[in-house]
C-alpha cells in the first residue's frame, strides 16, 4: 500500500437536476464542468479515505469519479438491466458477506453433480472456473523461461538479465527490511512501557526525557516514522509486508527451480492441454486476497449498511481464478478470456500484467474473440512507474502487436492518489500517451478482503475495477450501446485537469496531465452517463 502526504486542494459545488424515468431515457442534465483552482486545508478525513473514489471533484475537492452524485442525482428513478463482469483474478472469498450476493451463478449447471450440464466444457462452474487447480504460489515468467529453456538464446539472456536485477534487488531490500522492523518493533515496545500506552503521539515524544543514549536513539527513530506521516503500527505493519513480499520473490517468484504448477498436471504451454482446473474459483491460501479486493470496488452490495459500496450496482461476477502470486500463464488467460465471453461476461476485469509473454499470441486470439463477441476488456496499466510508449519496457498483454491496435475493446487504466495537483498520479502508476488511456482512483482505495474484513490497498490493480464499474453502469443502463462505444464514452466523458503531474513519483519527471494517457482524462461515472444517454439517443456521435 503507498502512503501519500501531500496537500489537498479544494473547489466549488454546483446542484444539478434529473429528467427522465427508464432506463434508456435521454438525461438531459449537463455534464460536470471543472475549474483548476482546487485547494483543500484539511487531510481527508477517515469516511473520505475509505470512500475517496465515489467523491467528486467540484464538491468534495477530491479526483474521485463522482459516483455518489451520479447515484443522488441521475439514477434516482432508473432502473438498469443486469450486467454479469467477469473478474479474472486470483480466487474470491465467495461467502464474503459484501459479495455473496452479487455473484453470478450459472443457471444451467447444477452443483457438486460432476457433470457439465450445461455442455460448456466446464464441469460444475457454479460461479465461474479456476484455471490454478490447488496452486498458488507461482514463479515469474522469466524464472520459468530459464527453468524451462523457453525462447531463442537471446530471449533467455533478456530474462536472465531482468532475473538478475530483481534478484540483487531482493537480497539487499530484504535484511534491511528486517532490520528495520526489529528496530521499530523493539523501540515501539520500550516506548509504550516508558509512556504506559499503547499508543502516542509525536507531541508525547517530543516530550518524554530519554533516560540513556539507547533510549534516545528509540525516540529518534520513532519521531523520524511519525514526522513521515506513518502512525507506528501502520509502519511497522507495512515493512512485515515488505519482508513477506521479498522472501516471497526469493522463495518463489525468483527461484529458478521452483515449480508452482506441478500439482495442476498440465502443460501450461500447450493450448490444446484444456482439460484441467476445476469449477471452485474460491481462495485456496490466506494470503488469496487480490480477487476479493478488486470484487468489491467493482460491486460490493450498495447500501446493506455493510462494508463498502462497489461502484457498480446491477452486477453479477464472475469468479475466475486464473492469476496466481506470481506470473500469469498465458494458457490460462487466453482460456479465462474466452470462458468469460462463452459465458456471458459483458465486461472483463483484468488486474494483472507482467513483462514476459512467450505466448502473447493466444491472449491476442481471446481478446479478437473477446471483440467479437462484444465484450469490453478493462485492463491495470502496471506499477512499475514506467512510460509504457517506451518499447524497452513491454507490458503484457496488451492491445497491439507490432505497434499496430489490434483490439478496440481494450481499455487501460492508470492510478490516482486522492491528491488534486502534482502528486495526483500514483508513484507506482505506469502512464503513456498511447498506452494508457484512462486514469482513475487507484492509491490506498478500501475494498473488501477474506474473511469478512476489510483492508486499504493501492495499485492499478484498484484503477482498473474503477473503471470496470463504470462500464458495467453503462451497460446496466444503455445496453444497445456495444462495447467499442462504452469505451469511448468513458474515454471521452472524463474530466480533463489542466495540470503538471509528477510521473514515477514525487520527484520523476514532471508532465502535463494530457501527455501522459490517450485521453488525458480522470475516469467520471455522473458524465459517463449523460454522454452514455445521449449517444443512445443519437443526440451525439463518438
Amino acid at each position: 500500500m503507498i502512503k501519500s502526504n501531500f496537500k489537498l486542494l479544494a473547489g466549488l459545488g454546483i446542484g444539478l437536476m434529473v429528467m427522465g424515468c427508464n432506463s434508456s431515457s435521454l438525461i438531459t442534465t449537463p455534464p460536470i464542468s471543472y475549474s483548476n483552482n482546487y485547494t483543500k486545508a484539511a487531510e481527508l478525513t477517515e469516511k473520505e479515505a475509505k470512500h475517496w473514489g465515489h467523491l467528486d471533484l467540484q464538491k468534495d475537492t477530491i479526483p474521485g469519479m463522482s459516483v455518489d452524485r451520479a447515484y443522488a442525482e441521475l439514477l434516482k428513478k432508473k432502473k438498469g438491466k443486469q450486467v454479469i463482469v467477469a473478474v479474472i483474478d486470483s480466487g474470491i472469498d465467495l461467502d464474503h458477506e459484501d459479495i455473496k450476493d452479487v455473484l453470478w451463478t450459472n443457471p444451467k449447471e447444477k452443483p457438486g453433480d460432476g457433470i457439465d450440464n450445461d455442455g460448456n466444457g466446464y464441469v460444475d462452474d457454479i460461479h465461474g472456473y479456476n484455471f490454478l487447480g490447488e496452486s498458488y504460489n507461482e514463479q515469474l515468467e522469466m524464472a520459468r523461461i530459464l527453468r524451462l529453456k523457453i525462447g531463442d538464446e537471446m530471449y533467455q539472456q533478456e530474462a536472465k538479465s531482468k532475473l538478475d536485477e530483481k534478484l540483487s534487488e531482493a537480497k539487499s531490500a530484504l535484511p534491511q527490511l528486517k532490520q528495520i522492523e526489529q528496530l521499530v518493533s523493539m523501540a515501539d515496545q520500550s516506548m509504550q512501557k516508558a509512556l504506559g500506552k499503547e499508543f502516542y503521539s509525536l507531541a508525547d515524544l517530543e516530550s518524554y526525557q530519554p533516560k540513556n543514549e539507547q533510549d534516545e536513539r528509540s525516540v529518534g527513530m520513532l519521531m523520524q516514522v511519525i514526522a513521515m506521516g506513518e502512525e507506528i503500527p501502520n509502519a511497522i505493519k507495512d515493512l512485515q509486508k515488505g519482508i513477506k513480499y521479498y522472501g516471497e520473490q526469493l522463495n518463489y517468484n525468483l527461484n529458478v527451480d521452483f515449480d508452482g504448477r506441478a500439482s495442476v498436471g498440465d502443460d501450461p504451454y500447450d493450448i490444446a492441454d484444456n482439460n484441467y482446473g476445476d469449477g471452485n474459483p474460491a481462495i485456496r491460501d490466506p494470503d488469496e486476497s487480490h480477487g476479493s479486493h478488486v470484487a468489491g470496488i467493482i460491486a460490493a452490495t450498495r447500501n446493506n449498511k455493510t462494508g463498502i459500496d462497489g461502484v457498480a450496482k446491477n452486477v453479477k461476477i464472475m469468479s475466475i481464478r486464473a492469476v496466481p502470486n506470481g506470473d500469469e500463464y498465458d494458457k490460462d488467460i487466453a482460456l479465462a478470456i474466452r470462458y468469460a465471453a462463452d459465458n456471458g461476461a459483458k465486461v472483463i476485469n483484468a488486474s494483472f500484467g507482467k513483462g514476459f509473454s512467450p505466448n502473447s499470441e493466444w491472449v491476442y486470439e481471446a481478446l479478437k474473440y473477446a471483440a467479437s463477441k462484444d465484450v469490453l476488456f478493462v485492463h491495470a496499466a502496471g506499477n512499475d512507474g514506467i512510460d509504457l510508449d517506451s518499447p524497452e519496457k513491454p507490458n503484457f498483454p496488451n492491445d497491439h502487436s507490432n505497434s499496430q491496435e489490434f483490439v478496440e475493446n481494450y481499455l487501460t487504466v492508470g492510478a490516482l492518489t486522492p491528491f488534486y495537483g502534482s502528486d495526483m498520479i500514483a508513484v507506482f502508476s505506469n502512464y503513456g500517451k498511447e498506452n494508457v488511456d484512462i486514469f482513475a482512483p487507484g492509491d490506498d482505495i478500501y475494498s473488501t478482503m477474506p474473511d469478512n474484513s476489510y483492508e486499504f490497498q493501492g495499485g492499478t490493480s484498484m484503477a482498473a475495477p474503477a473503471v470496470t464499474g463504470v462500464a458495467a453502469m453503462i451497460r446496466s443502463y444503455f445496453p444497445e450501446l456495444s462495447a467499442v462505444q462504452v469505451k469511448k464514452i468513458i474515454m471521452q466523458s472524463g474530466i480533463s485537469p489542466e495540470v503538471k503531474v509528477h510521473v514515477g513519483g514525487a520527484q520523476g519527471e514532471e508532465k502535463s496531465f494530457s501527455e501522459i494517457s490517450k485521453s488525458g482524462k480522470i475516469a467520471n461515472l455522473y458524465n459517463a452517463l449523460i454522454l452514455a444517454s445521449q449517444v443512445s439517443k443519437g443526440r451525439v456521435s463518438l
